[in-house]
Formats: C-alpha cells, sequence, structure tokens
C-alpha cells in the first residue's frame, strides 16, 4: 500500500487494518471481464509442475489467482474515492531435499512459470542446507477436477457503481438527518479466483466473494467541543450484494439451498440509529469502575474470540514460530494433551471453513485440503489447534486442519485462522430472558479499541454501546467503558449462552499475520454470552 493510500484510509478511521498490496488500479468495467480460462490455466499448472519435478522437486503446487478489489469511500454528500484493482499471476511451491521453496511471477507464458518452478526447486535446495529436519507432509488425496463458488444471489462487482455510491450517499444523508454532525460510509469488495493444481493429482478451480460495508458516524456538542462516534454493526461476509437488501428475516437461503448465519445488513437503517445514539452518548453518563457481569452481543464477541481464542490456538504462535501481531501464546501442547480447562461448560468453541455466509468459507484450502468442521474447545477444555498439512504430524493427527491460506498469488501460504465460533447454548433461551437475571451488570453492543499482551493472556476490550442493567432492566446508557480480563479466567466466567436463534456472524476483513504481512478474511459466530464478575474500567482522560 502506498502512502497517498494509507493517508486515505488513515482518516477514515481504519489506519490500525493491515490493508494488503491492491494490484494495480483498472475501470470498474474491467472487473466484468472472464478469468482465464480453465483449460489454460490447467495447461500453465502441468507446465510449472512438469519443470519442477525435472528440476528435482519431490512435491509441487501450483495457484493461478485472479484478485478483483473495489472499494468506495463516501463523507457526507462526497464520494471521496472510487478504487478498482486486479492482480494476477501465479505462485509455485515445492518441495526438493527436504525443504520447502516459493517463487512467484506475472509472466503467464510457458517460459515463464517453467522458470518460476526452476527457480522456487533452487530455493528450496538451498533452504535445505539450513535445515535440521525435512518437511513432513500429511498426506492429502488428489481430487482431481474440482470446483467451488461462494453461493451469491447478485455479484457485487456486477453492480452499477453509479448504485453504490447512491447507496451510501444515502446512507449519509439519512444520518445527518437524524442528527450526526459527520458520517463516513464505505464498501470494500473482493474477489478471488483462485485455481489450485498439486503433484497429489488435484486441480481445483474456486470462485470466492466477500464483501463489508462499514459505516462511523460522528455527532459533536458544538458548546463543549466534546464528540462521540459510533462505528456500524454490520458484520462483513463471505456473500454478495444480496447482503445489503436488508432481508427483514435476518437470514438468507443460498441457491444451493442453504441457510447462511448471520444477519442482513439494512445499511440506511443502521446509520439513522448510529445517528441517534452518537446523540445520546454524548448525554451517557461516565461508568463507575468494579466488577459487573457482563451480557456480551455477538457484534462484540467476535473480536474477544478473534484474540483471545482465535489467535492463541494457532499451532505456530504455539510453538513460537510466529510471533509478529501480539506475539505467540499461553497455550502449550501440554495444555491439548492434559486437556486444559479453558473455559466453562457453557463454553463450546469449533473451528469451520464451512459456514455458509462466512468469511473464511472456502471449499479447498490453499494447500488443496478439502475443508471441514473441527473442535477446538468442548465442554470448557481444550481438545485441539489449528494446523496445516505440514503441521498437523505434531498434534499426532494424520490429515491437515485445512488451515492454509495466501492472500496474493505472489504470497507463499501459511497457517492462518479459520472461522473460529462459540456454539450456541442447548435450552431455550432470549437475551430479554439473560437480561432478566442481571442484577449488576453491563450490555456491551459493537466491537472498539483493544489491547492484548503478547502471550494473548492478559487482555482489555471496549466497544460501540453500552447500557447499564439493574435488577434486570436496562435502565440507561453508559460511557468510557472497557473491560480487563484474563482469558482462561474470563472463559471460565461464561454462566450463559443464547439459543441458536440468537447466533449471528462478527468478523475481521483485514487480519494481519507474518512477516511479510499478510491479510485473511476470517468470521467469529456468537450468540449473546452472559460473564460474570468482570472488572470494568473507565476510560475517560483526567486533564486535572
Amino acid at each position: 500500500m502506498d502512502r497517498r493510500q494509507f493517508l486515505t484510509l488513515s482518516s477514515l478511521g481504519v489506519a490500525g487494518l493491515a490493508i494488503p498490496g491492491w494490484g494495480h488500479a483498472i475501470a470498474a468495467e474491467a472487473l466484468l471481464d472472464p478469468a482465464l480460462d480453465v483449460a489454460m490455466k490447467k495447461s500453465l499448472a502441468d507446465t510449472a509442475m512438469q519443470a519442477a519435478t525435472d528440476s528435482g522437486a519431490s512435491y509441487c503446487d501450483v495457484r493461478i489467482g485472479r484478485y478483483l478489489r473495489q472499494f468506495v469511500i463516501t463523507r457526507e454528500d462526497k464520494v471521496q474515492n472510487v478504487v478498482n484493482t486486479e492482480s494476477t499471476g501465479i505462485g509455485v511451491r515445492v518441495i526438493a531435499d527436504g525443504a520447502w521453496g516459493f517463487a512467484a511471477t506475472n509472466d503467464l507464458g510457458a517460459a515463464g512459470v517453467a522458470e518460476a518452478a526452476r527457480e522456487a526447486t533452487a530455493i528450496a535446495k538451498a533452504n535445505a542446507k539450513t535445515q535440521t529436519a525435512p518437511v513432513e507432509l500429511a498426506a492429502t488425496p488428489g481430487l482431481g477436477e474440482v470446483s467451488w463458488k461462494t453461493p451469491i444471489r447478485k455479484n457485487a462487482m456486477a453492480v452499477p457503481l453509479k448504485e453504490k455510491a447512491d447507496l451510501l450517499l444515502g446512507v449519509n444523508a439519512d444520518a445527518m438527518g437524524a442528527g450526526a454532525s459527520f458520517v463516513n460510509s464505505m464498501l470494500f469488495l473482493v474477489n478471488e479466483q483462485k485455481y489450485f493444481a498439486s503433484t497429489d493429482g488435484s486441480y481445483i478451480d474456486q470462485d470466492v466473494h466477500r464483501i463489508w460495508a462499514p459505516i462511523t458516524v460522528t455527532a459533536i456538542d458544538k458548546a463543549s467541543g466534546k464528540f462521540r462516534t459510533r462505528s456500524g454493526l454490520s458484520a462483513p461476509m463471505g456473500m454478495g450484494f444480496e447482503y445489503l437488501d436488508g432481508d427483514a428475516s435476518g437470514r438468507f437461503v443460498l441457491p444451493n439451498g442453504v441457510t447462511a448465519y448471520g444477519q442482513s445488513y439494512d445499511m440506511r437503517a443502521d446509520a439513522i440509529a448510529a445517528a441517534r445514539q452518537t446523540v445520546e452518548k454524548l448525554k451517557a453518563p461516565s461508568v463507575k469502575p468494579g466488577k459487573y457481569d457482563l451480557v456480551l452481543d455477538p457484534s462484540h464477541t467476535w473480536l474477544t474470540i478473534h484474540e483471545s481464542v482465535g489467535h492463541p490456538l494457532e499451532l505456530d504462535r504455539v510453538l513460537g514460530y510466529e510471533a509478529n501481531y501480539a506475539g505467540t501464546s499461553f497455550v502449550s501442547l501440554d495444555k491439548v494433551r492434559d486437556r486444559f480447562q479453558y473455559g466453562s461448560k457453557n463454553v463450546n468453541i469449533f473451528a469451520d471453513k464451512t459456514q455458509a455466509g462466512s468469511l473464511g468459507a472456502v471449499g479447498y484450502d490453499d494447500e488443496g485440503v478439502k475443508t471441514r468442521r473441527w473442535d477446538l474447545i468442548k465442554d470448557g477444555k481444550l481438545v485441539n489447534l489449528q494446523a496445516t498439512r505440514d503441521q498437523v504430524h505434531l498434534l499426532g493427527e494424520d490429515a491437515s486442519h485445512g488451515c492454509s491460506y495466501a492472500d496474493s498469488w505472489s504470497s507463499v501460504q501459511f497457517q492462518r485462522m479459520p472461522n473460529v465460533s462459540m456454539a450456541p447454548g442447548n435450552a431455550k433461551l432470549s437475551v430479554a430472558d439473560m437480561i432478566k437475571d442481571v442484577e449488576k451488570g453491563i450490555y456491551i453492543i459493537g466491537d472498539g479499541s483493544f489491547s492484548i499482551d503478547q502471550q494473548r493472556y492478559n487482555a482489555q476490550f471496549g466497544g460501540q454501546l453500552f447500557y447499564e442493567i439493574e435488577d434486570g432492566r436496562i435502565t440507561g446508557m453508559l460511557e468510557d467503558v472497557a473491560y480487563q480480563i484474563q482469558t482462561p479466567e474470563f472463559w471460565n466466567s461464561c454462566v450463559a449462552v443464547c439459543d441458536k436463534s440468537d447466533y449471528r456472524f462478527g468478523g475481521s476483513f483485514f487480519d494481519g499475520k507474518g512477516q511479510p504481512s499478510q491479510v485473511s478474511t476470517v468470521s467469529h459466530g456468537s450468540s449473546t454470552a452472559r460473564f460474570n464478575g468482570v472488572n470494568v474500567i473507565n476510560t475517560a482522560r483526567n486533564l486535572g
């Protein structure tokens, strides 16, 4: 990302996100050009694999990718920026002499592809000279020629730009009319057209779509200069433009008959609510620090799951192989073997890259492994981690979890977090019923600022909206709320989880990891959950 992109995104409050390289700018209509012919991709992949094996590789996989991205940025009554990008090329990964090697090129001629394969093999042989143990790759069956597509109803890339701009400007006008002083609204759209082939005998063609529609609304008290903001409560989703149709049911039945978890999104209604709530936040009293029972909405819980469960259960962090973006993990392999009490019996957390509508939903990962669901925490006990083909033997397993992902054809694939979600409770329990039993608590909606230590053990989380609960009733809004946790203590304080009717997704569109940094998208589903006796602090600054 160049400096201009960084400054543009920084001004809109997303500087903390790890934004990928967007490729080169193109005209909007070029986003609809057909992808490379499948037969041509197969031919290029075969060329690369043949060149790699001829050069001494014992294994080779090839990823041919076309990555299309569009973002539309508006503020009040103006369109600030529209960017369309395309990036196309091929990445070749090999094992030679027991070591990995990788090379990539945007030259999609046979000669260029073959040269990249030979370069990858040469790199692997050089790496082997300093490697202490050979790569141990879990067996994965060859799948032949297969394909998978995000089951969308409306391709967001095909929606006219004017329709998108009109939607955002209408959102802004509604927010301003409801009392906002400033408003930003954006659309982020991604289409990954990915072709994978390997010497195991797989040829996998995938077409992946994702969408995010963030907003930020600000209200100012002109007399005091005090201001408050509220970000949108939408979740980024693995869906098409139908996500913004505002289906009142909150569920989608996709073309394949599968029900997509997660709510549909009425962007204009959320903007109006945000404007009114930011005005209300200007008048809300500051929280009194102390112990509270917290009722956490899925629009908030996703981030707590992401930081205190998702990342610390990545095997590479557990082993100390990965330390970027908030360090390694307090979890050890011993804790998995000993079934460490990570949470209460109400806490059941699973990994799943097959959930319809989720950001991480794909048919196959970037190692050609068919995606699936598996348990991470069962009845509060730690039972597994997240691993790729060359890691899973360390867990005593013989099949990859399907957790490998690269954010571009030019990036090497490595272990990335799948969707990590908390299962809803089995007993019928609504949010209203949960609140009825709370004597002194706070109901938190939306994600906010957070911090976490280098072992993912001590953390602090804010939010967007805070409502005081007294004797089973919401009594009013609070401000300046954040809560502090120690990861196992927090998850062991979970006393109740609402049923599946409340299950919704949150997620990250730009989750950073690695060096050089890569980004991935990941969803975290949950129902509203209650945590007792959590320490709440007041975040307001005292200037004396």
